[in-house]
């Protein structure tokens, strides 16, 4: 019946775990094992990558374009008034190109007064310059109207011209700016134009602007500021014909650019027609990053995984233990009960029977006397092992030590039971070296604990009836051995024995009433005297409890 009980409790367990926690565990971990195949078969976290990636190419873009205007800008207010001779405008345009290298010559031209054509003083070449004068003044002359009727038009009023031209060392890429003049009347044609050096966008312009690119961080969350080395930005301006394949030209790279085809690739608009911008890692791929998010998040899962069922291994096992030990429990009360009732009961029956004066023989008197004390003692010790137990448990047991003469204690130990002993058949073998010292110990409690393994040796001994106590030193230990011939122990039980309420699985234990405390009483003991308890058992032969204390005085507890 109470295996039942068991089984049936056991199995409310199980049902309660499955649906309250397994259930619903094994189905979040299986949707987020569905969600991160999907993302892998989907490839979603390369398209966010590759998002974030075009989102940077596209601000690199506008910045790039917003700092050539920007100079441009910046050179078309420095441009001499129309009103100015020609003599005077050339000199304010050596200003202008000293103050800005990096543009190769300067053109103003007036539909009245025609062009003037200035290079860097550098780079002044006549018959170059001649060719210039000679190009601008026909270019303008034809397109002049059309390009200022276009710029009023514009926001930003500047008309750019960029491409390969053919130079002096080969193909070189060069970007002109063309812009009217706001503070002049519309129909006043006058245009000014800046041209851009070509080793200066190579060399200068657009790596220093890759550099600020790549300094960007995909992510704006602090927890990413450590950034993978290998997840770096690098950079690259190319000829945008070789949008579609690996750049075998390119035109300007960041720090980092090791070769290989752009991760992402933007066509750049004015004023760099012609060109493009590519973005990739130093050290990796969008496709790699994500593969490895997919095996992190799998791993992830794995983990959940062990540690949920790991969790519920330990919550069963704990809980199974707290079933255990709750039928522990209410073993120990219905046995703490018979053991008290059969004391109570006999006591009662021979003072009753003292009492009516049914008994005249003197030594028959005697005779139930001695069995009323030696079962009011019984009584006594099994009460002191539960207020023990009690105490133990709330944390109050208090020990006195005291200097004692344990050899001493011992033998009158063994002398208040040697009639119960020898009244059950047991022969007692007593042996107490001589010379064992004095030390500190509580009285009340080595005597408890000699007194539950004499009790136990009693209790569990079937066939032959033996019981040996020694009391020996071992150097700096007195040792306290407890034997008899008994049912033994398995060895799988030998650490268990010690436990509150556990009983070995033996029939003659369970057929004996007991309260399961006297072996955890004696281990709380010996450990409070700084000692310990071992046992050696074979099942079938008997057993033997070894108490070892040590002679050094003992800390209060």
């Amino acid at each position: 019946m109470k295996s039942r009980r068991e089984s049936n409790t056991r199995f409310r367990l199980i049902l309660t775990l499955g649906l309250a926690v397994v259930l619903p565990a094994l189905a979040l971990i299986y949707v987020n094992l569905q969600h991160v195949k999907s993302i892998q078969r989907g490839k979603k976290i390369e398209a966010l990558i590759h998002r974030d990636l075009q989102y940077l190419l596209s601000n690199s873009a506008q910045k790039i374009s917003g700092k050539a205007y920007e100079l441009t800008e910046k050179a078309r207010d420095d441009f001499p008034s129309d009103a100015d001779s020609d003599d005077e405008k050339r000199r304010k345009f050596d200003l202008l190109l000293a103050k800005n290298p990096w543009f190769t010559h300067v053109v103003f031209y007036d539909a009245k007064k025609g062009v003037i054509v200035q290079q860097q003083r550098a780079q002044a070449n006549e018959k170059e310059l001649a060719n210039l004068d000679k190009m601008y003044n026909g270019w303008f002359a034809l397109d002049g109207p059309h390009m200022v009727e276009q710029l009023c038009k514009k926001t930003k009023p500047i008309m750019w011209f960029s491409g390969e031209s053919d130079g002096p060392t080969g193909s070189v890429y060069t970007s002109m700016g063309i812009f009217a003049f706001p503070q002049l009347p519309r129909d006043r044609m006058v245009l000014g134009a800046v041209s851009f050096d070509p080793n200066y966008l190579k060399q200068n312009f657009f790596p220093q602007m890759l550099e600020e690119s790549t300094s960007q961080k995909l992510s704006d969350d602090p927890q990413d500021a450590n950034e993978p080395e290998d997840q770096r930005l690098a950079m690259i301006v190319f000829p945008a014909d070789a949008m579609h394949s690996e750049p075998d030209r390119p035109f300007a790279a960041s720090t980092g650019w090791n070769g290989g085809k752009p991760e992402v690739s933007l066509i750049l608009d004015n004023p760099f027609r012609g060109l493009s911008l590519g973005i990739k890692f130093q050290g990796t791929t969008a496709q790699a990053i994500a593969h490895r998010w997919v095996v992190q998040s799998f791993a992830i899962l794995g983990v959940l995984s062990v540690l949920m069922i790991g969790g519920l291994v330990l919550t069963y096992r704990s809980v199974n233990k707290q079933v255990a030990l709750a039928r522990l429990k209410s073993d120990f009360v219905s046995n703490v009960s018979h053991e008290l009732r059969t004391p109570l009961a006999l006591i009662r029956l021979y003072a009753e029977t003292l009492e009516l004066g049914r008994i005249t023989k003197d030594d028959k008197k005697n005779e139930y006397y001695s069995i009323i004390r030696k079962e009011s003692e019984r009584l006594t010790a099994l009460i002191n092992n539960i207020l023990d137990f009690s105490r133990i448990e709330a944390g109050r047991k208090e020990y006195d030590f005291r200097e004692t003469d344990i050899a001493e204690l011992v033998r009158n130990t063994l002398d208040s039971y040697r009639f119960q002993i020898e009244q059950q058949g047991f022969a007692l073998e007593e042996q107490i070296d001589p010379g064992i010292p004095k030390m500190k110990v509580d009285r009340e409690a080595i005597a408890r604990a000699l007194v539950n393994l004499v009790n136990n040796a009693l209790k569990y001994s079937d066939n032959e009836k033996f019981l040996g106590v020694r009391l020996y030193r071992d150097n700096a230990v007195l040792k306290l051995e407890v034997s008899d011939r008994g049912i033994g122990i398995e060895r799988n039980e030998q650490t268990r024995i010690f436990e509150k309420f556990y009983r070995t699985c033996d029939p003659l234990v369970h057929n004996t009433k007991g309260s399961g405390l006297g072996l955890s009483l004696v281990r709380h003991i010996t450990h409070a005297h700084g000692g310990q308890v071992e046992v050696e058992s074979t099942p079938g032969r008997g057993s033997k409890f070894t108490l070892s204390l040590p002679l050094s005085k003992p800390s209060a507890v």
